[in-house]
């Protein structure tokens, strides 16, 4: 649940019973210290002593959580250790008292002469003396005061939130800030008002470890997991005391099973005749992230240059090369094996001597280490995330957080490995507040992989009717296509927000009015074009892919969130388009709504049934079709079996279908949970998915 102004505590309680008859088990909210009176997203912590006002304050939280507790419904937060925002008392005092100050040690500052550089300068105007502050334009600071004002273009003197200087750094890893700034959490974690936490951006901190250790021990083993983005093939750090991620990790794999292989090679050569692109991510990838370091991170360069001794240069480039969010080095300690190989791999495919800059970060002294640590997520995700995601998307459905955009499809197999590793209490998720498009989004996108040629007859009609910018074209129309209908309005805004996070014409910081007028008149005449025809054509099978998604997901291993709306078919694109406000018990519009609306209610419903741990056991089918099939069971006996279908174009255009392709069910009598049905033994898939494209059976021995 994204909590709003709007949308505060009165109202979840207030859909207590429809969450309960959901099959819901716990409301997942977003951060509810206070923040910024009109934050929509609550991340901008100002007060870590207060639940916020504008949600209904504690007394507001007490309610709601005793009206959920009527329904059996607990509650999970999602807490902000990292930062929180620079308008804030402990700040401020700061400012007014420099490193003396009772507050310096909840921040991670760099002080020069006893002052801290804050950049907020961006013109010629001298600031003004007005009593006991100094006011900049809107910015208002102690006066005198321990701090100087810089260009903001310089960067900061502190910690911050990725590139955002108006979120700084907290430093967590001092027991007394950790209990200072989650006393509230604590409170609630001992009254028995919230059962969990999701630890909002681990990789920012200066431990992440030592803080879980604390976190856990304090909370009483609270169910914890952190909102970590795994690459490829990489584990989460076995000693940390959590649960598991938030789920990224599975969202891309599951995501993968509806992705055709097969369609790689046509939609990459469409993509580079459409954009001019190289067909090869990785050097798209590379000199994304060394253009943001250059852009944004200059500050942190220098801060590492410092600390290590070495050239800006040679930090940069191996920051540059880094192929994970953090590789985890701890201070004082031996690193991992698996750390050193990551450092060193890219150290290898640096074009200069960073020989030196690997001894420090890996065996140096602990600002060194903890500093390059906390430098290598936030060129990730800018690098990535909000670059090269945005230059190189051939199949954008793949351009997830995490996720690898030039990896077409997930092969069943390697799907099941997955699941049998997977951690019992893990969160698994398929779309989030970051996600870069909804799951149903994503489910339209699939089906491209596997009509290729039909795609590139339709797209390329249209871009030659209505060209604007090679580098952002073909982006348009698939969003357009997938998130049809959308409004003139939404989807402007989302081309803005591309555009400036591709940074190939304007971005944020470099605007450029012109080019802005003419992607708000491109924008007008694409949604003319008959791209809506296309997604008529495309939709019935992405409800193929959109249920089976939704069953696998929730079926599978791990603690299955399900955000909010996403119970039917939700189109969102990126933030802020998917934190829209939500109409709850709304009436099924579509048989769409309605079967995924099925799905989600009678999965949830089963596993509360089901044992969390229940053993994993993939199903084979036999047969002609049998690619196209993933199922598996859960439980000992088993008690549940999931079936979904895969690659739903090239099955339909398959003579016959099915044809003869069965699937043998664990023994006893089953009972479909969606159509009633009862089934043992071996099962014709074309009889046991013929009305909907998946099964959710369980054991039924009377």
């Amino acid at each position: 649940m994204q909590l709003t102004p709007d949308f505060g505590f009165a109202q979840v309680g207030e859909i207590a019973g429809y969450l309960r008859d959901l099959g819901v088990s716990h409301v997942y909210l977003s951060p509810i210290l206070q923040a910024t009176p009109a934050s929509l997203h609550g991340y901008d912590v100002t007060d870590h002593s207060r639940i916020r006002e504008e949600f209904g304050g504690a007394k507001g939280f007490r309610e709601m959580a005793e009206r959920l507790a009527a329904q059996d419904l607990g509650v999970i937060l999602d807490i902000v250790p990292n930062h929180m925002n620079t308008t804030n008392d402990q700040f401020w005092a700061v400012l007014a008292d420099g490193p003396d100050s009772a507050y310096a040690s909840w921040f991670d500052i760099e002080w020069v002469d006893g002052k801290v550089a804050l950049p907020v300068v961006g013109d010629d105007v001298e600031p003004v003396v007005d009593g006991d502050v100094l006011r900049y334009h809107e910015h208002v600071f102690p006066y005198p005061g321990h701090y100087r004002l810089v260009d903001w273009r310089q960067g900061p003197g502190y910690r911050r939130f990725f590139d955002v200087s108006t979120l700084i750094g907290l430093r967590v890893e001092d027991p007394a800030v950790l209990f200072a700034t989650h006393e509230v959490i604590f409170w609630l974690l001992d009254e028995g008002l919230v059962d969990g936490l999701r630890v909002d951006h681990p990789d920012g901190l200066a431990d992440p470890r030592g803080y879980l250790d604390r976190l856990r021990t304090r909370a009483g083993g609270a169910w914890t997991v952190v909102e970590k983005i795994l690459i490829g093939e990489e584990q989460l750090p076995a000693d940390w005391a959590c649960e598991g991620t938030t789920g990224y990790d599975v969202l891309n794999r599951v995501n993968g099973l509806f992705v055709d292989p097969a369609g790689k090679e046509p939609l990459v050569e469409l993509f580079t005749r459409l954009t001019g692109q190289p067909g090869d991510y990785a050097p798209v990838m590379a000199r994304a992230k060394r253009e943001v370091i250059d852009l944004f991170f200059g500050a942190e360069i220098r801060r590492l240059a410092r600390s290590t001794g070495c050239e800006p240069e040679a930090i940069a480039e191996l920051l540059a090369a880094m192929p994970v969010y953090r590789a985890y080095v701890g201070p004082g300690e031996p690193p991992p094996p698996e750390s050193v190989a990551i450092v060193e791999q890219a150290a290898a495919t640096c074009a200069s001597d960073v020989r030196p800059l690997v001894e420090q970060v890996l065996y140096g002294p602990a600002d060194a280490i903890t500093r390059f640590q906390q430098t290598c997520g936030p060129v990730m995700a800018k690098g990535v995330e909000d670059t090269a995601l945005y230059r190189w998307y051939p199949l954008s459905c793949l351009n997830e957080v995490g996720g690898e955009p030039d990896r077409f499809g997930v092969p069943v197999e390697h799907f099941h490995d997955f699941c049998r590793d997977l951690r019992p209490y893990t969160m698994t998720t398929l779309s989030t507040h970051d996600t870069k498009r909804s799951e149903d989004v994503r489910a339209r996108l699939s089906v491209l992989s596997e009509m290729p040629e039909e795609w590139e007859r339709a797209v390329s009609e249209w871009s030659a009717a209505v060209p604007f910018d090679p580098q952002l074209d073909y982006l348009a129309w698939q969003n357009l296509m997938a998130a049809w209908p959308i409004s003139c309005e939404r989807f402007t805004e989302y081309l803005l927000k591309a555009a400036r996070e591709a940074k190939t014409a304007i971005s944020w910081i470099n605007p450029d009015p012109g080019y802005e007028q003419r992607l708000r008149d491109f924008a007008v005449a694409a949604v003319k074009q008959p791209v809506g025809e296309f997604t008529e054509r495309v939709d019935g099978f992405a409800m193929v892919n959109s249920l089976g998604a939704k069953l696998v997901q929730l079926m599978m291993p791990g603690v299955p969130d399900v955000y909010q709306g996403n119970e039917m078919t939700d189109f969102s694109l990126v933030d802020p388009d998917n934190r829209r406000p939500v109409t709850f018990e709304r009436t099924p519009a579509s048989a769409w709504d309605e079967a995924k609306l099925a799905v989600t209610t009678q999965a949830l419903r089963l596993r509360r049934r089901l044992d969390p741990e229940a053993p994993y056991t993939p199903l084979q089918a036999e047969g002609e079709a049998a690619e196209h099939m993933i199922a598996f069971a859960r439980g000992d006996a088993p008690q549940a079996v999931a079936v979904a279908t895969r690659l739903p174009v090239r099955l339909a255009r398959r003579a016959g279908g099915w044809g003869g392709t069965t699937l043998t069910l664990p023994p006893g009598s089953w009972r479909d949970l969606l159509t009633g049905g009862r089934y043992t033994g071996r099962i014709p898939l074309a009889h046991l998915l013929g009305r909907h494209p998946v099964a959710l059976l369980e054991r039924h021995d009377l």
